[in-house]
């Protein structure tokens, strides 16, 4: 049962770092990979395809999870999940770290979504918990956004200082350390909290929310990739809308629902949800393909590529944190509208960056897309956590988690689509270049990069160059499209905002602006 957590002031904040830490490691797990493409194609040679699906199967697994698990914490414990996942994460970690090919990492990637699935929910749930007081709650959902907004930006500057020193596989090694830490200070600083009427936790539910998530996001990225003409994308979407059409109708009829979808009836419930999504495609578009243009067409070191991306981890912190001010001073509508303009803003920016752009722009652009991914992810949290009960809260932020990581994977799946499909078909090979050194240039830029290198200077060279152009018109046109689509959220986020008679309070007025 949940009660009152009665600790004195410094075991609740330590407790909160726990959760950022928690947090911040799964976060962190979803970017970090990005500067270690380029190692691990000329490593395990995978194709463009299982290129893509390392990136995005871990964010895919848990975002198809991350409500059943939601729901799971709220039966047997937050605590308890959350510990059992960290375990689970680790184990997951070494598989990832030693897998001998392509296949095996994409599986081990797909397990650790499904042990990040059980770590997320649980941590905001857990404030709750921790924070009986408003105001403090608010400030702790605001550091928790900026732990959770942060881990992604700082991703791949985690890697590039890895990747300077040992192999790819360092950058899942990394997680043992951290998961040590977290297992022993969480079991000592957090206390446990569950529903006390929680209801049986549904199989069949669990089934069709991960059936419904992977089969639409799998079809939306293989159209994205080859168009609609393979029979898989029909098949795919349709299961995958069959599945949560029963979801949804299953939740409104089931008395103990793993997700209560008539929270959706709420427009800044909602609002906040397609805010969160649309911010993560943006940023982990925006980090897909800058790690790979920063390395493979500027020639930056992993380091340096990770130092020259700090601006977005810098903004996203100080994002978080502001979160709460600026919402006081301008209301939930303006925070968030506004955040969501001047994200797509920042990556528009990059619509026009060229080989030989100077660095200046590329700063701006990365700070201004970490600010204001910062102040929407951390808004929208706390508007769809202000929507549920207390005894429902592990579901509710399983909501915000999973626009988070299908966010997460949306942009790895559409944004690199976009470039995959731009490169390959704008790139002009030299003629005389081998057969196969051609079809490796056509998968990827890092193929190109190594083909090129395998050539004589004559041929090599004007291969290279070429791809790196095709590289840089597909990346400016993703960036313009990823831009596009935040500019449309803004606006579908100021109509939803509204000031409407008849809404409820507490929905009007959340936490971080109270």
């Amino acid at each position: 049962m949940t009660t009152p957590f009665q600790a004195g002031p410094r075991r609740r904040w330590a407790g909160l770092a726990v959760l950022v830490l928690s947090v911040s490691l799964v976060a962190i797990d979803a970017t970090v990979l990005s500067l270690a493409i380029p190692s691990i194609s000329e490593t395990l040679r995978p194709t463009g395809t299982q290129l893509l699906w390392i990136g995005d199967s871990y964010s895919f697994v848990l975002a198809g999870l991350l409500v059943s698990m939601g729901a799971l914490s709220d039966r047997i414990g937050r605590k308890k999940l959350l510990l059992l996942g960290s375990s689970a994460f680790g184990a997951a970690s070494l598989l990832a770290a030693y897998a001998p090919g392509p296949g095996w990492l994409i599986i081990a990637r797909a397990l650790l979504g499904v042990a990040g699935a059980t770590i997320m929910p649980s941590t905001l749930s857990l404030i709750r918990s921790l924070f009986p007081d408003a105001r403090e709650r608010a400030t702790a959902i605001g550091i928790w956004g900026a732990g959770a907004t942060a881990g992604a930006a700082l991703g791949p500057l985690v890697g590039g200082v890895l990747l300077e020193h040992f192999w790819w596989g360092s950058v899942f090694l990394l997680n043992l350390p951290v998961l040590a830490l977290l297992l022993g200070l969480g079991a000592w600083l957090l206390p446990e909290s569950r529903d006390p009427k929680p209801g049986s936790w549904d199989v069949l539910s669990v089934l069709l929310s991960l059936t419904g998530v992977i089969g639409v996001v799998y079809a939306i990225k293989e159209a994205a990739a080859d168009g609609l003409a393979h029979w898989s994308v029909p098949v795919a979407f349709v299961l995958g809308a069959a599945a949560l059409t029963v979801f949804v109708r299953r939740q409104l009829r089931l008395p103990a629902p793993l997700l209560d979808v008539r929270l959706f009836a709420n427009p800044r419930f909602t609002a906040a949800v397609l805010g969160s999504l649309t911010a993560l495609i943006g940023l982990s578009g925006v980090v897909f393909f800058m790690s790979q243009y920063l390395q493979l067409v500027r020639g930056y070191s992993p380091l340096a590529a990770g130092v020259a991306e700090m601006p977005a981890f810098v903004g996203a912190v100080v994002g978080g944190l502001l979160t709460a001010q600026l919402a006081r001073r301008t209301g939930a509508r303006a925070t968030l509208v506004g955040g969501l303009f001047v994200m797509g803003a920042g990556i528009a920016l990059l619509g026009w960056v060229q080989q030989d752009s100077t660095y200046l722009l590329l700063g701006t652009a990365f700070l201004a897309v970490g600010t204001a991914e910062g102040v929407v992810y951390t808004l929208a949290a706390d508007l769809v956590l202000g929507a549920a009960p207390a005894d429902k809260s592990g579901a509710a932020s399983a909501v915000s988690e999973t626009a988070y990581e299908l966010g997460t994977a949306l942009g790895i799946a559409l944004v690199g689509s976009v470039v995959t499909a731009i490169y390959a078909g704008s790139l002009a090979i030299p003629a005389g270049t081998d057969p196969g050194a051609a079809a490796q240039a056509k998968e990827s830029i890092g193929g190109a990069v190594e083909a090129a290198g395998a050539l004589s200077p004559e041929l090599g060279g004007p291969l290279l160059a070429r791809a790196q152009d095709a590289f840089v018109h597909g990346m400016n046109t993703a960036a313009l499209l990823a831009a596009g689509l935040l500019f449309v959220a803004a606006a579908t986020a100021w109509y939803l905002l509204r000031s409407r008679p008849g809404v409820e309070a507490r929905a009007e007025q959340p936490e971080l602006v109270a």
